[in-house]
């Protein structure tokens, strides 16, 4: 059974379940710190890139990888994790309440072509205006509460 279909079981019993995000950022020319949301595949709303923890990889090694695999980003994972936010997943026949580890992801290398470039977008933005266009709401309080002192440095 996949690490997916795992964690929808898990739901299903009422246990808690993760996923664990990629937030991927980059000091523009100015000096103002830019992060990187994408699309999601089917609502096409603005996220981070995301997925479920993998057996065999560290929390922050999954973040990574779905940072590469969605966004096309590769570079350097910060120790610091900035936090966490908690979201509604919307299964066939309900929806479950999923907390999202999230994962630094010092932008390095932005790829023209990646995995699934054709079903998402991606784009750099302020924290502020990325906070405002997530509709998760603790995703924008932790969008707008990122420590910029630290990104920067």
């Amino acid at each position: 059974m996949g690490d997916k279909k795992k964690a929808i079981e898990r739901a299903r019993k009422g246990k808690p379940i993760h996923q664990v995000a990629a937030l991927p950022f980059k000091i523009a020319g100015d000096g103002n710190v830019l992060v990187m949301l994408v699309t999601s595949r089917e609502t096409r709303r603005l996220t981070l890139p995301k997925g479920w923890r993998m057996k065999g990889k560290s929390d922050r090694q999954a973040a990574a990888i779905e940072a590469r695999q969605e966004a096309g980003v590769k570079g350097r994972m910060l120790k610091r994790s900035p936090g966490s936010y908690r979201y509604w997943k919307r299964l066939p026949n309900a929806f479950v309440r999923i907390e999202v580890n999230v994962y630094l992801l010092a932008v390095e290398e932005e790829e023209k072509r990646w995995q699934e470039k054709l079903e998402r977008t991606r784009a750099w933005l302020s924290p502020e205006d990325a906070a405002l266009l997530v509709d998760e709401p603790e995703l924008g309080t932790l969008l707008k509460s990122l420590d910029m002192t630290a990104l920067s440095s």
